[in-house]
């Protein structure tokens, strides 16, 4: 590519032929003359291209209407003025065009801009940079012209330059050109003083016209960076996770139990949409094996009336296709998802890729499960937890068809209106097939989301989110200290943010933790409010509103009589108005923080999220901030105790730029939980007790009096 003296006009695209554009060009091969000569850097530098993922081998990841700073250190030689700006592309040709970029540290270099995607499909975004003449002319003028040094050689050369640019103007912008050639006039009117005639050439009304079409010079261009955008609930929604064999369930005379079915479970579907819920998760709903099959407890003996666990799937009734007879039928399930979507409900679907002893699976593709020197199949293990009732899936022996049939069955289930699916242990296959597979279904319904329940390696959990995960489970389940949650978040919300959205689970089937265990309900309601305000997506396995929290032995994060192997029927009733634990669920708590959630756009990000300082480690303080398109401004500030045994008083110190305001602004805050009102500014008094509340949760109310 070439570059040479002449301005291109801003664009909404950039390619190899586009006249006056550089790129960097691959490395010279020995005896190369061209010229120009093909280099990495291009004419005028650009650098550190952010958000970029992986060097652009994977896309970056945002959500509709997603406000994404896009990046780049950008300099030159000497001292002439650069202009830089963004060309973001979308698909079927839609466009955001030409986005002008600022300096925002100019002692290094750093140039950004704001975009907002306002489409689901693969963008791109390319930067430019460029030589300013005129704002290099402009510094120039003013200093020679105070000092008396060639007055009309400056001012001719700006005539020049106001020229150019004008004849560069598109033909619809009339008016802009009116106002350069008035300025070209005035600037070579001899008759007026020197500073007058500057003064027309430099005016607002110009300078409006030379910022939104600069004379551009030497225009370089980046590589253009691939950008992914989904639908919001890749990013933002509240998931409640249930077991459909527990709701509806009940015990017989003769110890025998009967299971609860899709449409008992059906009826507790209005219940977690008042609580404001987005997302229903289901564990594996199919036929559950007997052979090994697990009891109570996870004990190796099952009795008869024992269900097994939803995860060791398969028996004579069918496979990862079918639905477990107890629960119903197919007809059954199909009803269910319809009655999920009447109530604003999305249904989400456990895919464990792995089967029981008895899993169709087994005696038509053995070849699926590694074998063991004595011939038999290797059970799944995680030391020290052994699961004698699965054989993991073994992906090298037959991978092509192996893959298609996972392909298969997400369709199908695709077909019964499952459009999020929570993956099982993603870790333990290869992610050269996760990327495979969610291309291919992407390719087809880019609306459908995949979580990654990656309790694993940083590198690994990390690395399929960039494959093509929209969601993962975290490592906030352990991070409880303020120390630990800044450092965390930070990660989250910076570091990693580009590729990898968080789901903040506060609990799971399988991890009840300590601080759970030990804390009581203010425990239950702290964990609550951080995920819930920290994470644009939080989640909770059900019983969490009624504090369950009894661990099956000291030391353990298991649950004891734990619902993945025996039925779990809770009595919701005892805690509604008349029953006789009234009062006593958290329930109207959940819906609290899920109708805040829902008012105020700021909670729907990630990327915003920045932390105060308070001088006790026990009080948390941050907040979310976002500008929106109409021009309001959203601000929420959060103080938590994380203390759940003791009240908490300091002095929250809030640093007033991230929150748009000047360093001695005062302002109103509301806590959305108590109703009360204050004023604030930079310096303020909490004192939060656990047994009545943990947690502040303000809105920033401006221009109040």
């Amino acid at each position: 590519m070439t570059a040479d003296s002449r301005s291109t006009h801003p664009s909404a695209a950039v390619s190899s032929s586009t006249p006056g554009v550089t790129a960097p060009a691959a490395h010279a091969t020995e005896g190369d003359v061209s010229f120009p000569p093909r280099t990495v850097i291009g004419r005028i530098p650009i650098t550190d291209v952010q958000p970029v993922v992986a060097g652009g081998r994977f896309p970056a990841k945002a959500v509709v209407g997603e406000a994404i700073t896009v990046s780049a250190t950008v300099f030159r030689e000497g001292h002439e003025a650069l202009g830089a700006n963004v060309v973001v592309a979308g698909p079927d040709g839609r466009t955001l065009g030409w986005v002008p970029m600022w300096c925002r540290e100019p002692g290094a270099d750093r140039w950004e801009a704001e975009i907002r995607p306002d489409a689901e499909g693969d963008w791109t975004f390319t930067i430019e940079a460029w030589s300013d003449p005129i704002t290099t002319w402009r510094h120039a003028a003013e200093v020679k012209l105070n000092a008396g040094v060639d007055v009309e050689l400056m001012l001719t050369q700006g005539a020049l330059l106001l020229e150019r640019a004008a004849g560069d103007l598109p033909e619809d912008q009339t008016v802009g050109r009116e106002r350069l050639r008035a300025a070209v006039l005035a600037l070579r009117d001899v008759s007026r003083p020197a500073a007058a005639r500057f003064q027309a050439a430099t005016a607002p009304e110009v300078l409006e016209v030379l910022a939104a079409h600069p004379l551009r010079e030497l225009v370089t261009a980046s590589e253009a960076y691939p950008l992914r955008v989904d639908r919001e609930r890749a990013l933002y929604g509240s998931w409640y996770e249930f077991f459909p064999r527990s709701e509806g369930a009940y015990q017989k005379p003769d110890g025998s139990w009967v299971s609860g079915t899709f449409r008992t479970a059906a009826e507790r579907l209005p219940a977690i949409a008042e609580m404001g819920f987005d997302v229903v998760y289901l564990p594996p709903i199919h036929p559950i094996g007997r052979t090994n099959r697990k009891g109570p407890n996870n004990s190796l003996t099952a009795g008869p009336n024992d269900p097994g666990s939803p995860w060791a799937i398969g028996a004579a009734e069918g496979g990862h296709d079918a639905v477990h007879p107890d629960l119903g039928t197919l007809a059954d399930f199909d009803a269910f998802v319809a009655r999920a979507r009447e109530l604003g409900l999305e249904i989400a679907l456990d895919l464990a890729l792995q089967a029981s002893p008895d899993h169709p699976w087994v005696k038509e593709h053995p070849e699926w499960f590694t074998k063991l020197p004595d011939g038999s199949i290797a059970y799944a293990e995680n030391p020290p937890k052994k699961y004698q009732d699965i054989y993991p899936l073994n992906f090298d022996n037959d991978p092509e068809g192996l893959y298609h049939e996972v392909l298969r069955i997400v369709r199908h289930w695709m077909d019964h209106g499952v459009r999020i699916f929570r993956v099982d242990n993603p870790h333990t296959k290869p992610v050269q097939f996760w990327e495979w597979l969610l291309a291919e279904v992407r390719r087809t319904d880019p609306d459908v989301l995949f979580l990654a329940e990656a309790f694993t390696r940083p590198a690994m959990l990390q690395t399929l989110a960039k494959v093509g995960f929209h969601q993962s489970y975290t490592y906030f389940t352990w991070r409880n200290t303020k120390q630990e949650l800044e450092s965390y978040l930070t990660e989250l919300s910076r570091d990693t943010a580009a590729f990898l959205r968080p789901n903040f689970f506060v609990n799971t089937p399988d991890i009840l933790t300590a601080y759970l265990q030990e804390g009581g309900p203010a425990a239950f309601k702290i964990r609550a409010v951080l995920a819930a305000m920290l994470s644009p997506t939080w989640g909770v396995y059900s019983g969490y509103e009624m504090c369950e929290r009894l661990a099956v032995r000291p030391g353990s994060e298991e649950y004891l009589n734990s619902e993945k192997y025996e039925y779990r029927p809770r009595d919701w009733a005892a805690y509604e108005e008349g029953g006789e634990r009234a009062g006593q669920s958290l329930a109207p708590y959940l819906r609290r923080l899920n109708e805040i959630r829902r008012a105020h756009p700021a909670l729907h990000r990630l990327r915003n999220l920045r932390f105060h300082y308070v001088p006790d480690d026990s009080l948390i303080a941050f907040s979310k901030r976002e500008q929106l398109p109409d021009g309001r401004d959203d601000t929420v500030i959060v103080v938590v105790n994380l203390d759940p045994h003791g009240t908490r008083e300091s002095v929250v110190s809030l640093n007033m730029p991230e929150l748009g305001l000047d360093w001695d602004d005062s302002f109103v805050v509301h806590d959305e939980l108590s109703g009360d009102t204050w004023r604030w500014g930079q310096h303020n008094f909490v004192r939060l007790d656990p047994t009545v509340e943990p947690a502040h949760i303000f809105t920033l109310q401006r221009g109040t009096g």
